[in-house]
Formats: structure tokens, sequence, C-alpha cells
């Protein structure tokens, strides 16, 4: 992404700021793993989205006046030659401007002096963080701990959320968030396409992983947007699952819910075939009932519809082809062999971190995820791909990577 992309993406989160405010957004820092061991560092998804910058301990600090005026400001941890020489070079202000559009770059060193000069300056009334929490029992972050400061310090400053302004600024996908998706589905397109050749009775989950990771490294040095799920079996029947230790038998489905990330943007398509490259009349009775019922939706998707009602329609229609398939007898049993939604929006997560709209607009970007389940057959899999909408319909940006009986076939064992 290009600067203009982090500088306009800012300019609209700041007009939703209420005159007085202080604004602090936070990078983040690393984890422990074990003793001295870390893991891998992975920016807030929020920052990355407003400021470009991945550096670990970065800090967004904004003024907006009473009159609207705004200063902004970049802190980032300063130059030392011996923690750059174990762990890697460190951003300079000019580098940093480069990717952001902040020209006020300054040392980490300095804010808590800065801000406690803002804090008591008189001219603010309200502080605005990123207080996101998944669930009540996340442990604090570091907005939560500013927060706790600010609150016992500074009682005078309202502190203020802005999560929800930012979901509202990812909901709709700027030109270069959809180019940088089509480019991620290629990358994952060959991920696919890889363990699909490799696939034969006999072989790993590991090993489809392997085939999978070694195709996304050709392209970029970047991992997987998220953890590939990628099992065989009766493992398919774990919805998130993660080991890769099982071993696909003989006429065993293969599972893989997968996406490459290409500039941040992260991809999320899921296909399931028959490890020997022959879909047997069960499996393929239910993989038409799942591609019949993704085909319709790509169909009717188009704006003006209501996001809930893409979740409903997938389980009322592909219940209706279990039911022509002989699968089902009523509609009252789709719970026993679809287990989870059918729509989630993709971007800078996989689960994108937007406001879910009421209303479908163009722009957004979902997942049209149909999954069977049916463990009397020992058959589990989903067809899972990315839908954009356009101004009159949408478009599967997924629709080039093989989805039907006949395209996987065709390349399973290559």
């Amino acid at each position: 992404m290009k600067k203009e992309f982090h500088i306009e993406n800012r300019r609209k989160l700041y007009r939703m700021l209420q005159p007085e405010s202080l604004l602090v957004l936070f990078a983040g820092t690393e984890i422990r793993k074990s003793a001295d061991a870390y893991y891998p560092f992975y920016a807030d998804r929020n920052f990355v989205y407003l400021t470009g910058i991945e550096q670990k301990r970065s800090v967004l600090l904004v003024q907006k006046d009473k009159n609207g005026d705004i200063l902004e400001r970049l802190y980032l941890l300063p130059k030392d030659a011996m923690a750059e020489r174990w762990t890697g070079k460190r951003l300079n202000a000019e580098e940093a401007e480069h990717v952001s559009g902040i020209s006020d770059v300054r040392s980490l060193d300095s804010l808590e002096a800065q801000f406690h000069e803002l804090a008591m300056s008189g001219r603010f009334t309200a502080l605005c963080l990123d207080l996101h929490r998944q669930t009540a029992e996340d442990a604090d972050r570091q907005p939560h701990l500013f927060a706790r400061m600010a609150r016992e310090k500074y009682p005078f400053l309202t502190i203020q959320t802005a999560n929800l302004w930012i979901r509202q600024l990812r909901t709709i996908k700027q030109p270069c968030e959809i180019e940088a998706l089509r480019r991620a589905e290629e990358i994952t397109k060959a991920g696919i396409l890889a363990m699909m050749r490799a696939s034969r009775p006999g072989m790993y989950e590991y090993q489809y992983k392997a085939e999978f990771d070694r195709a996304l490294g050709q392209f970029s040095p970047r991992e997987a947007g998220f953890q590939s799920i990628i099992s065989a079996g009766a493992n398919n029947f774990c919805i998130h699952y993660d080991a890769y230790t099982g071993q696909a038998q003989d006429g065993d489905m293969v599972l893989n819910d997968v996406g490459a990330q290409y500039d941040n943007l992260i991809t999320d398509v899921s296909r399931g075939w028959p490890c020997n490259g022959k879909f047997s009349p069960r499996q393929k009775l239910l993989h038409e009932c799942a591609l019949a019922t993704s085909d319709y939706l790509f169909s009717i998707i188009r704006p003006g519809i209501k996001m809930a009602d893409v979740d409903a329609t997938i389980r009322r229609y592909n219940a209706q082809r279990l039911i022509e398939a002989g699968v089902m007898k009523s509609e009252d049993e789709v719970g026993t062999y679809m287990w989870h939604g059918g729509a989630h929006h993709i971007g800078y997560d996989v689960h994108d971190a937007v406001e879910k709209p009421e209303i479908i607009q163009p722009g957004m970007v979902f997942c049209v995820d149909v999954g069977i389940y049916h463990e009397a057959w020992g058959i589990g899999f989903r067809l899972e791909d990315n839908c954009l909408v356009t101004e009159n319909g949408c478009e599967n940006l997924s629709a080039g990577i093989p989805r039907t009986v006949e395209d996987m076939e065709a390349v399973i064992g290559q």
C-alpha cells in the first residue's frame, strides 16, 4: 500500500474524532514464548491499516484541537546499534514518513513526557484508544494499560474507544485493497494446486501443509495469512483442526481451509477432495450439493440485500439440495450436517474486524462458505470462496481455483 492509502484512512478517522481529543494507537509489542524466545511479532492490524508501520512498540499520537485542526506524531524505538545487531534494523524518521506519510517522527523515549504535557495543557477533554477485546477473558494490551494509567493520572479526560470507527472504515475495501486480494488469490491458488497435485493415499497432513507452504514461499517471505487448516478423514470433523499429524487413507477426503496474504490483505479459501483423486458416489453427491449452493449464492448476492440473509440462504438452499439428494428428510435435520456459519468478511484479518453491516454494499468482500459434515459416511469438507460485491452483483475472486468435481479430478495426483 502506498502512503496515500494510510493518509486517507487517517483523515477519515480524524473526522470522527470530536474536537479537544487526543488519540493514541499502538502497534503492540512482542510476546514471550519461553525463556528468552519470543513469538514472531505481528503488529496490530488497525495500526497497520492507519500507518503502514509494522515495527514493534510504535505509537501514533494525534491531537484534534477545539477548532478541528489536527497534529499527528509517530513515536518509534530509538536507533540502537547493539539491539539492531541482534534483532534487525529499526526504521528511521525518513523511512517511517515514506511508509506512513507522517512527517513528525519522534523517539519513543519522549512519549510519556510529551503526552503528560498535552494532557495537562487544559486543551483536551477526551482520550481515544482502541480498547477492543475479542472476549472478556482477553489479557490487557497496551491500550488497556494506557487507559488505566490515564484514569489514575488524568481523571478529567473522558476515555473513549476508537475501535468501532476503525471497523466502519475497514468494512468497504478500496481499489488498492481489492487488487491486493486478487494477488493473494493467485498465491493461494498456487498453494492449493500444489497440494492437489501431490495428493495420494498415505500422505500425511503435514506433507500437504509443506506443499502449501513451499508454494507460498515462491512468491513472498510472508507466512500464510492465518493458521492453515489441513486435515484428512475423521480429522475433517474438527472445524479448526491444526495438528497435521493424521494420514490420508485411500478414499479419505482431504479438507483444507487456507489463505495467502499479499500487502496485508488475506484470502480464505476451502476445497475438499479425495486423496486418491477420484470422488466416490457419496462424496460426489455431497460436493454437488455444496457447489450448487455456492453457485446459487454467487448468482443472487448484490447490493441492497441483508447480510444476515447470506448465512440464512446458504443454510436453507443447501438443506433443500440435501433433501433432494436423499441425505435428509426435512430441514429440521440441517444442524446434523451443517455446523457453522457461511459468511464472514476478509481483509486485514481473515475474520476481518469490520462493523458487520445490515445491508450489503459495493466494495465489501466476504466468504461464501458451504460446509457439509456427514459423520456416518465419514465425509466432511467445505467449499469456501471469496465474494466481492460490485455495483450490480458480485464476483467470485477465487473462482479460478478448481472447485468442481471434474476440475479437481483433472488436477489431483498430477
